[in-house]
């Protein structure tokens, strides 16, 4: 039998904490605007922080599926971007303490590192699990982000009610945390943010605005966001801008409008995921974004 505690080192003593929560998010699984890497990133760059653990990435990832890069100096290797899966404690703007665990999903041994990190949350004495990330939805950008809220116990979920039902999804590690650890007792609640599906493959800051502002109504935790509210400014700005050179996205951007509208107002349908209505797909509203992402990559080089 595989022992969990093989697969992380605590840097040092464990720290003595008072039910912090614990923020999580891999890299890896679907992040529609970059919701949950950018909000973590954010923290981390914003924070004072430091490593108390870390896990054995050499065992959990598969380097062939995603190799880290490596630099190369005229002739030699100068450099290797080291994967690194670590949990962080830092202490928000009120001086509250909480962890943050982050890093590539792993490939492999899901269910060894679930109970691994189970171990390292008794340990740690943590009071709740809380993760985020974007989903792709077919919504404006011009309206609020909806957000789908779900958790180990249905205490725990508030806001309105899921669109999705029952369904069959691929599975990721920070879902199976929740539900493993869920089970086991421990309080662990979750945050999708809706985010356009045009935007989807964009770094598109305004969803991990929104997915912070939910970790704080969760939580209590209050974060630092100024620097992450002026680059979703920013982005809108230059969205907005692409928009109105362009008579067919205005066209497609007021339908989706119009669909959302009609779904708030709960007068012409019962879902955003379906829609009787000739509307244009993802796929098709995306690649119109493309010359306009590419310019804003060349700018900002």
């Amino acid at each position: 039998m595989l022992d969990p505690t093989d697969l992380y080192r605590l840097d040092g003593d464990a720290p003595e904490l008072t039910d912090p929560v614990l923020l999580y998010h891999f890299e890896g699984f679907v992040d529609a605007g970059g919701a949950g890497r950018l909000a973590l990133g954010h923290l981390l760059s914003e924070l004072d922080h430091r490593v108390i653990a870390t896990f054995d990435v050499d065992r959990l990832l598969d380097y062939r599926s995603r190799r880290p890069m490596m630099t190369f100096d005229g002739d030699r290797w100068a450099d290797y971007d080291t994967p690194e899966l670590a949990v962080y404690l830092t202490e928000d703007v009120t001086g509250t303490p909480f962890l943050i665990m982050t890093g590539p999903e792993p490939d492999r041994e899901w269910e060894l590192f679930t109970e691994a990190v189970g171990m390292l949350v008794t340990r740690l004495g943590v009071g709740t699990l809380v993760t985020a990330h974007g989903v792709p939805m077919g919504v404006p950008h011009t309206r609020p982000l909806g957000l789908t809220t779900h958790g180990s116990r249905p205490e725990l979920v508030t806001g309105p009610p899921s669109p999705f039902g029952r369904v069959q999804v691929p599975g990721s590690v920070a879902a199976l945390i929740e539900l493993r650890l869920g089970a086991k007792g421990h309080d662990a609640l979750g945050y999708a943010v809706h985010v356009p599906h045009y935007l989807a493959q964009a770094e598109y800051h305004q969803s991990a605005v929104a997915a912070l502002e939910a970790v704080t109504r969760g939580t209590g935790l209050v974060f630092p966001t100024e620097a992450l509210r002026e680059a979703a400014e920013k982005t809108n700005a230059e969205i907005e801008e692409q928009i109105q050179a362009s008579a067919e996205l205005s066209s497609a951007i007021q339908g989706l409008e119009q669909q959302y509208d009609a779904f708030q107002s709960g007068t012409e349908r019962e879902s955003l995921l379906a829609e009787d209505t000739p509307m244009p797909t993802g796929d098709e509203l995306a690649a119109q974004f493309e010359a306009f992402l590419a310019e804003r990559d060349d700018r900002d080089s």
